[in-house]
């Protein structure tokens, strides 16, 4: 059964969310380790490219990959909760740098999935993002 999640849920998952994008920034791999389960996957918002964990790790502890700036708009997330996962659906208005030079800025929505457990607490199972054009503006919530 999937319900939108209640407001201690959606606090937490949301600060879980902004630590992602946080670490992202600070190039913070202790941060990223903690927060991504051993089996994250991200889908890039560039490029469609599959990540695991450690290569996300392996890049972003070599500085080729830099995020200069995310910012994420969490009023207008949707977060819901189904027994232990959760999802949460925002947008982000990002730039980047990747590992051959090259920039890239972008809005877009994301939808990050969510696992809990008593040890860990919400960890990040998977992560993706889809570039916003601008025919397809962001809707508000």
């Amino acid at each position: 059964m999937t319900i939108i999640a209640n407001l201690d849920d959606r606090t937490s998952l949301l600060e879980q969310d902004q630590r992602f994008f946080d670490a992202l920034v600070a190039a913070d791999t202790n941060s990223l380790n903690e927060l991504l389960a051993e089996d994250f996957i991200l889908v890039a918002v560039n490029d469609g490219a599959t990540v695991t964990k450690a290569d996300l790790l392996a890049v972003m502890a070599s500085g080729t990959l830099r995020f200069p700036a995310i910012e994420s708009h969490p009023a207008e997330a949707i977060v819901r909760r189904i027994a232990e996962v959760a999802i949460v659906v925002g947008r982000t208005s990002m730039n980047f740098t990747n590992p051959d030079g090259t920039t890239f800025t972008t809005a877009s929505r994301y939808t990050h999935v969510f696992s809990y457990d008593d040890v860990a607490g919400w960890r990040l199972v998977s992560a993706q993002g889809t570039q916003i054009t601008p025919a397809s503006q962001p809707s508000t919530q």
